[in-house]
């Protein structure tokens, strides 16, 4: 998944647009769900599919949050944090890898929850975070 670029023509004159919310993720499917979770919390998503692009696309685009997969084999998601410039991190992880979860939190992800939360009640997970 390459780094799209965010379409802000529903942007009015000041500017203000809905806020950016990157999503770092190698799993199409799952990844899809999310970015409609993204949606309906009144956000635009960014997916990244490498840690390096989710920094980039944060920064550039004054994300107002990352959410990282911290299930894939393709990339370390937890490594994220030390570059996270101060955007909220929320995370999800495979319920049985609880060693996943517990690095996470040490390394300053704002919220980690199991896979299967997220997909029950990701939509007001994501809008609990971007919300001021």
């Amino acid at each position: 998944m390459a780094a799209p670029i965010e379409d802000r023509s529903s942007e009015d004159a000041t500017g203000a647009g809905p806020p950016g919310v990157v999503l770092l993720t190698d799993d199409l499917l799952f990844g899809s769900k999310v970015e409609s979770m993204i949606r309906g919390a009144g956000a635009v998503p960014l997916l990244v599919s490498a840690p390096a692009d989710a920094t980039r696309v944060s920064r550039e685009s004054s994300a107002v949050l990352l959410i990282v997969d911290l299930v894939s084999d393709g990339f370390d998601g937890i490594g994220v944090a030390a570059r996270a410039d101060g955007v909220p991190l929320l995370g999800y992880y495979a319920h049985t890898d609880d060693d996943v979860r517990r690095r996470a939190i040490a390394s300053g992800f704002t919220q980690v929850v199991p896979r299967s939360r997220m997909a029950r009640e990701g939509q007001s997970l994501i809008k609990s975070l971007i919300s001021p």
